[in-house]
This record gives C-alpha cells, sequence and structure tokens, in this order.
C-alpha cells in the first residue's frame, strides 16, 4: 500500500507540541514530503493518524 499524506486544506483545531528526534529521521521525512509536496508536520501526522487508524 502506497503512503499517501492526508490533505491540508481543511484545517482542524488543534494544540502544539514539540519533537526530538535523530537527524536521519528528519531527512527522510523532510524528504518524504518534498516527494508528495506537502510539509514535515503533515507526513508526521499522516503516519502517525495512519498507525492509530490500522492499530
Amino acid at each position: 500500500m502506497a503512503f499517501t499524506p492526508k490533505p491540508t486544506k481543511k484545517k482542524v483545531e488543534a494544540g502544539y507540541k514539540t519533537l526530538y528526534i535523530k537527524d536521519e529521521l528528519a531527512r527522510k521525512i523532510e524528504n518524504l514530503a518534498k516527494e508528495h509536496d506537502t510539509s514535515f508536520n503533515n507526513i508526521v501526522i499522516s503516519i502517525l493518524e495512519d498507525f492509530f487508524t490500522n492499530h
């Protein structure tokens, strides 16, 4: 199954959190965001929502 980031047009109320992640992982997320023409934040949120939806 191919990864698909969530759409960013419909904003919902959200909170602010800070994450500390390894530089290598951050680069991978940044590259994925570039591939999908979206933000770093949207990739992280999409991955987390997919995980919690499917587990």
